[in-house]
């Protein structure tokens, strides 16, 4: 049987959590793969930390001109990359490039999407996709909106979050490994906010977890994860708080506190599936794969500093009880969908 030539592009950090099963079972499939990755905060130490091989390609811009500037010339290096190896099939996450090279050098793309406000983003990309996988509850004519083609839209019941937990296996020491020093019973681990986001304007240097943090520490242990070395400046020093260098064992890590408050997406989507407590402060517009699990019960929203202290609060003392929500099977949809593209 023939082997299919597969091209994965990696483009963010929770990116690498999503394709890591698929590509170790395309590999061991017999199937030959090439994965490219650009460098921008802990995707390539993600990488190497689940044995990946890549090739690194690009980087990723601060200013609109430093966006433009650096994804066009990772279109310019990734077409000189795959032009000429007969790739069957292109596979993404939200990647700018990919569907922007696979469209021009005539390669059927895959994409999977679960942001309906990156809109830059999606019109940049979705008029180019043969194939999009989506959460059913991202509204279609919101993708028709930035050019999609209704028929090309396959939606699922749940979120891309879902595929991070295929192989879970749970270290309940966790604290220990990470040798945490805890003065409280409770722990609270925070995320904060994806600043340098192209649809999310916020400054690096300032966090809307900042006023929770000062209140919190004196309840509970806090742990923050931060994105870049802007965020790690603004909770230096602080009594009670610690701040983790990844990578670390997220997934454990959300299992092992007791709430996680996040001012992003991804974990606090993670942490409603392992059923620890969560609340969303995220500063934009609510996500559409967020309100599924509100819908669910799974997570809290809210921008108000005074309630989300109040309800953090009852959270440590009084967790909810497991709920139990639908979902599809991601992993093999889209396994399902790379086949059939390929053939």
């Amino acid at each position: 049987m023939i082997s299919l030539k597969i091209w994965i592009d990696i483009s963010n950090a929770p990116h690498v959590r999503f394709f890591k099963d698929i590509i170790k079972y395309l590999e061991a499939e017999g199937e030959d793969l090439i994965v490219t990755a650009r460098k921008f905060g802990d995707i390539h130490k993600l990488m190497e930390s689940y044995d990946i091989d890549f090739i690194s390609v690009g980087k990723h811009g601060v200013s609109l001109y430093d966006k433009l500037n650096e994804s066009t010339n990772r279109v310019a290096q990734l077409t000189d990359l795959i032009n000429g190896e007969k790739i069957d099939v292109a596979v993404s996450k939200h990647s700018i490039e990919l569907p922007r090279v696979a469209f021009g050098l005539g390669i059927p793309s895959l994409f999977i999407l679960d942001n309906e406000h990156a809109l830059a983003a999606n019109k940049l990309t979705l008029p180019l996709c043969d194939r999009i996988i989506t959460p059913e509850i991202i509204s279609v004519w919101d993708l028709m909106k930035c050019g999609a083609d209704p028929n090309s839209i396959i939606p699922y019941k749940g979120t891309s979050e879902l595929m991070h937990f295929n192989n879970f296996k749970y270290n309940e020491n966790i604290f220990n490994d990470l040798n945490l020093e805890l003065k409280h019973p409770k722990t609270i681990l925070m995320r904060p906010e994806p600043s340098l986001a192209s649809y999310l304007d916020t400054d690096c240097r300032q966090s809307v977890l900042s006023p929770i943090v000062d209140v919190l520490k004196d309840y509970a242990n806090i742990l923050v994860l931060p994105r870049f070395k802007e965020q790690s400046e603004i909770f230096e020093d602080i009594e009670n708080v610690t701040i983790l260098k990844p990578p670390v064992d997220t997934s454990s890590l959300i299992k092992r506190c007791d709430l996680v408050i996040g001012a992003g997406g991804t974990m606090n989507r993670e942490s409603a599936i392992l059923q620890t407590p969560v609340i969303s402060c995220y500063p934009g517009d609510t996500l559409s794969v967020d309100q599924f699990y509100i819908n669910q019960g799974l997570m809290y929203r809210s921008n108000d500093t005074d309630d989300i202290i109040q309800k953090a609060l009852n959270f440590i003392v009084n967790p909810h009880q497991k709920i139990n929500f639908e979902s599809d099977n991601l992993f093999n949809l889209i396994l399902d969908n790379i086949y059939d593209l390929g053939k």
